[in-house]
């Protein structure tokens, strides 16, 4: 047995044992209903949250945006929001999170100081999340 045979022969394991697991793993149901739940979870997307939402410029303390959120369904919403901040301190954090609000059925919820291209992310149960950039 020469030196090229004895590195050959374990390729040729290797590679038939690869078309072996193919071929094994190919037709397997539990693969195709893996991918049936997938498609399945695709089209179970969750509603969309019912706000309107206005951007108003602002002065003081409360600038330089304030972000406008009204509640448009006939039910209280439980909303949470996280500002991502477009200019941050490296000390300090990326995000600010905003407390958890409800905003009863045609009420109107404020966020203020939001500077410009701050994405806002809010989020409630039941709801897919909104994100919002300040203009």
């Amino acid at each position: 047995m020469t030196h090229s045979d004895r590195v050959f022969r374990p390729a040729i394991a290797l590679a038939a044992l690869s078309c072996a697991l193919a071929c094994a793993t190919a037709g397997s149901p539990t693969l195709h209903a893996r991918d049936a739940g997938t498609l399945a979870a695709l089209d179970d997307k969750a509603p969309s949250l019912p706000l309107t939402s206005s951007f108003d410029k602002s002065s003081g303390d409360d600038g330089p945006y304030i972000l406008s959120l009204k509640n448009t369904s006939d039910s209280s919403l439980k909303v949470s929001a996280k500002v991502l901040l477009s200019v941050y301190f490296h000390a300090d954090s990326k995000a600010r999170n905003v407390p958890e609000h409800v905003i009863d059925p045609g009420q109107v919820w404020t966020i203020p100081g939001l500077a410009a291209n701050d994405k806002v992310v809010l989020t409630a149960p039941g709801f897919a999340p909104l994100e919002l950039t300040v203009p």
